[in-house]
């Protein structure tokens, strides 16, 4: 087919299928018409067969066919685009060969990394001083060329006139996890953006950490050896033609008129929840409050924008603290199944920058580069996060920023930016010792930064405690499971089950009525107001984030029956799931009341208050003894109050820890 027949013929389909659609991307001042390749192939199998062989040809040819139409605009840089390419060009990144290039290929994978935009020369004129001579150079490489000789017979240094100019950009995409085998490495291949596919609203789709489908043929570059020579081996690039988002969002999942029947009809059921809870890890003996408490993470809060610009988060965050083999990660395994967008790291082979953002040395369009980690990458997901006692303590803290804000913020190299990380966390632990000691209180056995337990929601121990007839069933249901693998099917549809999450997280934002905000409130103060602790410290039961919390819990409620109000009953469900969590972990065992502190500082508040009174005593006896203080001294007066001699010991200790005290000698203590 010649240049002349194949730009006729795209000038027919065209005016036959996308004449309207022309017309209204240049009245939006928008250069550039995207096209189905399948409307194509339907229009002339000939000319979809030349775009597939011999893409550069029919590009230009597309281009030519639009400047034939008598439009108003300067249409000298028109592009049409091509989505939508058939299963036979679709292929993965690590089975490109050197038999693809210069075909038209469709390639699925996460974006990386991005480069910042930079114009590229693509033309450049040049006159000859001799003779006036003007000679235009197109530039295809990545070197700059040069006219060598003019037609007056003068060779080199010839006079810069003019050079077109367009913005490119980089990107390193590489396979999604899903369509990698066992210990496969994911491949990478760079890919070159340019003109309107960098424009500031394609930009959002190429944004590390995205999904994309990428049309584009496969291009050859020479790579440079270290001597200045160019080597036999070759790099590929994409060049890209076409980008679209894949649907992996919560808000990209697209429901059929059916599923969404049915996801109502499981919703009119009095007793959706109860099926829902089931569905969640049918394969998981017991635990239905923890079931409860992440299908309610699943389709998650409200999240709110205020006037003022506050955001609150609509995210839960749950940790679960168990004896080894209670299930913990079976239950994670089972949610990065059931979300329908997932991340799932593990305890050591996880750093601060893989789970928030690094910067990397870019080598494609040179310069440094943000590379998402995988909060980032989870964002509008879930990120399972198993053995979080495992992670360093740097890397721990890089996530407060995450849990809290939901942003995360990164200033190395000379690239600051804030990346959104709207990501639910699910975290799993094990207690200090490894097992829970039955004799100890929970809150000493986990073994984590109080700063970061404060930003989990929910905390949940799973014990595995000996018991008769608990462990019958539960040696009943693993044996059963292994003798009828498939007998345990959950009663919903694990693919329903994702479309009903998605469904309730796109369509249901629900308001709370007054019946459930009296009913949060009057725990809330009833929670407050339980007790008064010694020395005129009162121990705080519950603080402002669990109440939060609990609003939070009672929109998921709401969301799980599709309801747009959340009414008392859902504020109730919050209620009592916080409850479980707090009278479960928070107890103070002196007074035998609950105690957020107890948690949230790891010092409760009596234990604060007998620090507050020896911290007196000390500073008394100075105005007496004068600098040295003998601890028998600070015992003996502590005794006079009711403070035992070990409880003297251990607040002495924190004080010399915490900075306030030191000990000159033996026996004596000085304040510092």
């Amino acid at each position: 087919m010649d240049a002349t027949e194949q730009i006729g013929k795209f000038k027919e389909f065209m005016e036959n299928y996308y004449q309207t659609k022309l017309l209204e991307q240049v009245r939006k001042g928008d250069k550039f018409l995207v096209v189905d390749f399948s409307e194509l192939s339907r229009f002339d199998p000939g000319l979809a067969e030349e775009l597939l062989e011999q893409p550069e040809e029919a590009f230009k040819a597309a281009e030519l066919a639009v400047l034939q139409f008598d439009l108003p605009a300067d249409l000298k840089r028109f592009h049409v685009r091509f989505r939508n390419l058939p299963q036979s060009s679709s292929i993965l990144i690590r089975n490109i060969r050197s038999s693809h290039i210069n075909k038209l290929l469709s390639v699925e994978g996460v974006v990386r990394q991005k480069s910042e935009v930079r114009p590229q020369v693509t033309n450049a004129r040049f006159e000859c001083p001799s003779c006036g001579n003007v000679i235009p150079i197109i530039q295809v490489d990545s070197s700059w060329k040069e006219p060598t000789r003019c037609s007056c017979g003068r060779k080199g240094k010839f006079k810069l006139l003019s050079k077109e100019l367009v913005d490119a950009q980089g990107l390193v995409i590489e396979e999604a996890p899903e369509d990698l085998e066992g210990g496969e490495q994911p491949k990478r291949m760079n890919v070159f953006l340019k003109n309107d596919l960098v424009s500031p609203l394609s930009e959002k789709k190429t944004n590390p950490g995205t999904k994309i489908i990428l049309t584009g043929q496969v291009k050859e570059v020479p790579i440079i050896s270290h001597r200045g020579t160019k080597s036999t081996r070759f790099d590929l690039l994409i060049d890209a033609n076409c980008v679209e988002t894949a649907a992996e969002d919560y808000y990209n999942i697209e429901i059929s008129s059916e599923e969404e029947a049915q996801i109502k009809e499981i919703a009119s059921d009095p007793k959706c929840v109860q099926r829902l809870v089931n569905s969640v890890a049918p394969s998981i003996y017991g635990f239905s409050k923890i079931k409860e408490a992440l299908l309610l993470q699943l389709v998650g809060g409200v999240h709110k924008v205020r006037a003022d610009g506050m955001i609150t988060r609509g995210d839960m965050h749950i940790l679960l603290v168990g004896d080894p083999g209670a299930g913990k990660s079976q239950l994670l395994k089972r949610m990065n199944l059931v979300a329908p967008k997932s991340r799932y790291v593990s305890g050591k082979g996880v750093s601060g920058a893989g789970l928030t953002a690094s910067v990397v040395k870019d080598e494609f369009l040179k310069g440094w580069s943000l590379e998402a980690g995988a909060l980032v990458l989870a964002s509008n997901g879930v990120c399972c996060i198993d053995e979080f006692d495992k992670m360093g303590t740097e890397d721990r803290a890089a996530m407060h920023e995450a849990l809290e804000q939901q942003t995360v913020s990164i200033s190395k190299a000379n690239i600051q930016a804030t990346l959104i990380a709207r990501t639910t966390v699910l975290a799993a632990a094990n207690p200090k010792l490894g097992r829970f000691d039955p004799y100890d209180i929970l809150a000493n056995q986990i073994d984590l930064p109080p700063t970061l337990i404060n930003r989990f929601d929910l905390i949940f121990p799973m014990k595995d405690l000996p018991d008769v007839e608990m462990d019958e069933k539960m040696a009943s249901h693993i044996l059963n499971l292994h003798q009828h693998p498939d007998v345990d099917e959950p009663e919903i549809p694990t693919k329903l089950l994702k479309k009903y999450i998605a469904y309730a997280r796109q369509n249901i934002h629900p308001v709370l009525t007054d019946g459930a905000l009296s009913e949060i409130k009057e725990y809330y103060l009833k929670m407050r107001n339980m007790s008064a602790g010694e020395g005129g410290i009162r121990a705080v039961p519950i603080s402002p984030r669990q109440l939060e919390a609990m609003i939070r819990l009672s929109e998921g409620a709401a969301k799980m029956r599709m309801s747009s109000k959340v009414t008392k009953r859902d504020a109730k469900r919050g209620v009592e799931l916080l409850h479980y969590c707090l009278s479960q972990i928070g107890i103070d065992p002196e007074t035998g009341k609950i105690d957020i502190d107890r948690i949230t500082t790891g010092i409760p508040a009596t234990e604060r208050g007998k620090i507050v009174t020896i911290k007196e005593i000390i500073s008394e006896l100075e105005e007496q003894l004068g600098k040295t203080i003998p601890i028998d001294d600070v015992i003996r007066m502590a005794a006079e109050k009711g403070i035992s001699d070990d409880k003297v010991e251990e607040a002495v200790e924190k004080l010399k820890r915490s900075g306030d005290i030191f000990e000159p000698r033996h026996g004596f203590i000085s304040k510092i």
